[in-house]
């Protein structure tokens, strides 16, 4: 029964600590670093000798590898050529190379060196990407650079593999000899991998797929995977090349998606599981003796890595700003180099003293990533003064209007839904102009003779320069109701007559968006609804003017009848959601409920804010009852309001309280 406690600590461990973290917004990577560090040897020592885990949290890099093969795409490395030799290929060289002198200055080995080196290389791809497409930057030249560096540190994952066990093997030879070793193997490996997957693999998983059984599939995808993982090992290289080759090679087939999503749940329990046995190797009593080694790791891994990234990039013909925001974006180590620092560990090429140190400073480094991606463009701007310049005077330049306007319409955002607009004003010969805050939308449209401003609408200049003061009508585009609400204050403390029309997803803040000062909120998901009940009625029979007359009076009305719905499994519960929507609820009165022999008015419901929208009564509907309407047992109600207050007023109704 020990190593069922031991698996139910790492368990509990890993599920609170993760949890915290994400609650942080930290990477899952790093609480289950610091989970292992907590429950292991040099911690609480809960779960004793890591070497039992350690078998099976190698599959999970084994299953990372064969997912990273799947995604490995000659086309899209052909696509970014130019970045990705120019920038990733030469930041991995140079960086290894700058490092293994500076570790030979100290006095490590070469194999030691090396490893470190390659250790120091690599950056946290799960952390980068995530962290640029949850902010929109992967868009931007700085993401693109960061995406093309990251794939050529994934493609230098494999070498790093190969070597490394052969370099604790305990033979005397030099680098050039483990290299060569290491070359003749894989070569002879690859070799055979590629027959296997060009000839083999896809006739084997037709077949599996014509038996349209899910489990024999995840099971063939396994079978595959630790296969091609044990035919590298039993040459003498690492499972993980394997792995990476099988995936490549089904990567360009008609299953690769469903490979992926098959191996998914395995690896990523089985890669947190491996975070964990890493955190377990750090040794807490060697980082509190050491933590000068650690800091001077740490900063000089980021400033090399920075360094290196931001000189290539200008050399290779990007911009000094987004060349640094690039450095600072990739310059923590990744989960690859923890791969490395546990397989250098495991072969005896690091001492416990030098892994501790390594893991420590990798933690470290992070622990700050997310803080460096999101304020890397300031950074890079402040680093590139006269970039800055430069860009602060074209902006300039884009915040000055084409021509003088008068009782014209003022577009805020200029993205897919401004530009609709615009185009129907256009035909009608409606003077415009649009405001937006992306540099390279507002240049293409000046160039194309559209009236654009570059700036922020919730700037009082931006909005003079658009003479806000005579215009006619203000649209709000941006559909994120914090923004547009911002907006519609600005304006309106600007100009009492103009109207407002905002655009929103849906009804959430309408209510806040009228309050503010907007005239009209146009909610896109109930306007939908609109436009597809219109198609319905008319598609049933019912004649065309009455269908309009309907649509006009919902929006007149302000959507009454649309603002509240049914709750589900999926609907968003949380605090802030429950706060802004208004649900619908049917409630049965008890033969004893308080409101029975009651009239709608005399139970004061208009005050509680909730709305009696019909009433069930023996089969029959009486829809919108009028207040002298009188309630009876047995009556279902279907009530409308906030959740809390419904749920007020359901306990009122039956008990009175």
């Amino acid at each position: 029964m020990g190593n069922f406690y031991q698996v139910l600590a790492i368990l509990i461990a890993s599920v609170v600590i993760v949890w915290l973290f994400r609650r942080w917004r930290l990477p899952a990577i790093l609480a289950y670093l610091v989970a292992g560090t907590l429950i292991g040897e040099h911690g609480l020592n809960i779960t004793g000798d890591d070497s039992d885990y350690e078998h099976i949290a190698e599959l999970g890099i084994v299953f990372l590898l064969f997912t990273l093969g799947l995604e490995f795409s000659l086309p899209k490395l052909v696509a970014m050529r130019h970045l990705v030799t120019d920038v990733g290929c030469k930041q991995v060289a140079l960086t290894l190379l700058i490092v293994i002198l500076l570790a030979l200055l100290f006095g490590l080995s070469g194999p030691t060196a090396f490893v470190i080196g390659g250790v120091v290389a690599l950056s946290s791809t799960a952390i980068v990407i995530r962290q640029l497409s949850e902010s929109g930057s992967i868009k931007r030249r700085s993401g693109q650079i960061s995406v093309a560096v990251l794939l050529c540190q994934d493609i230098a994952v494999v070498p790093f593999l190969i070597v490394i066990p052969l370099l604790g093997d305990g033979a005397d030879w030099g680098m050039l000899s483990a290299l060569a070793i290491a070359l003749i193997k894989g070569c002879f490996v690859v070799g055979v991998l590629l027959f296997a997957g060009r000839w083999l693999l896809p006739r084997i998983f037709n077949v599996v797929a014509q038996v349209r059984t899910d489990e024999l599939f995840v099971l063939t995808t396994l079978l595959v995977t630790l296969l091609a993982a044990a035919l590298t090992q039993f040459f003498g290289l690492s499972m993980a090349l394997g792995a990476f080759l099988a995936g490549m090679m089904l990567g360009e087939s008609q299953y690769k998606y469903q490979l992926e999503a098959d191996i998914r749940p395995f690896r990523d329990i089985l890669l947190g599981l491996f975070f964990v046995t890493v955190g377990m190797k750090l040794d807490w009593q060697a980082l509190f003796q050491s933590p000068g080694s650690i800091a001077l790791v740490l900063v000089l891994s980021l400033l090399i890595k920075i360094s290196v990234i931001r000189i290539l990039a200008v050399r290779a013909g990007e911009s000094a700003k987004d060349a640094w925001a690039s450095g600072f974006m990739l310059a923590q180590m990744g989960e690859f180099s923890f791969v490395l620092i546990a397989l250098a560990a495991n072969n005896g090429v690091f001492s416990t003293e030098l892994t501790s140190i390594l893991l420590g400073a990798g933690i470290l480094s992070m622990a700050v990533t997310p803080f460096m991606i999101s304020h890397a463009r300031d950074w890079a701007v402040k680093l590139t003064l006269e970039n800055n310049q430069k860009l602060s005077e074209q902006q300039q330049e884009l915040s000055k209007p084409q021509r003088p306007l008068s009782n014209h319409v003022v577009i805020c955002g200029f993205g897919r839904v401004g530009q609709t607009v615009s185009r129907f004003l256009k035909q009608e010969n409606i003077d415009f102009v649009a405001i937006d805050i992306d540099p390279v939308r507002v240049n293409e449209a000046r160039e194309a003779g559209e009236n654009v401003l570059f700036g922020s609408a919730r700037q009082a200049e931006v909005l003079h320069a658009a003479n806000i003061e005579e215009a006619k009508l203000v649209v709000v585009s941006y559909g994120a109701p914090e923004q547009s609400f911002d907006v519609v204050q600005k304006v309106r403390s600007l100009s009492e007559h103009v109207q407002i029309l905002v655009r929103t997803r849906n009804d959430d803040a309408l209510t806040k968006l009228q309050e503010a000062g907007a005239n009209e909120v146009v909610p896109e998901s109930l306007e939908g609804s609109l436009m597809l009940v219109s198609q319905v009625l008319n598609l049933s029979g019912v004649p065309f003017s009455r269908i309009v007359r309907q649509i006009q009076a919902e929006r007149k009305n302000h959507y009454n009848r649309l603002h509240g719905f049914y709750p589900g499994v999926d609907t968003d519960m949380s605090a802030g959601a429950i706060e802004r929507l208004e649900f619908v609820h049917a409630t049965l009165l008890n033969d004893d409920a308080f409101a029975n022999g009651k009239c709608i008015e005399e139970l004061g419901l208009q005050e509680k804010r909730v709305e009696i929208l019909s009433i069930r009564r023996h089969g029959r509907e009486i829809p919108h009852p009028s207040l002298s309407e009188v309630l009876m047992a047995q009556d279902t109600l279907v009530l409308q309001g906030k959740p809390r207050r419904v749920e007020r007023v359901e306990r009122f109704l039956q008990k009175g309280e």
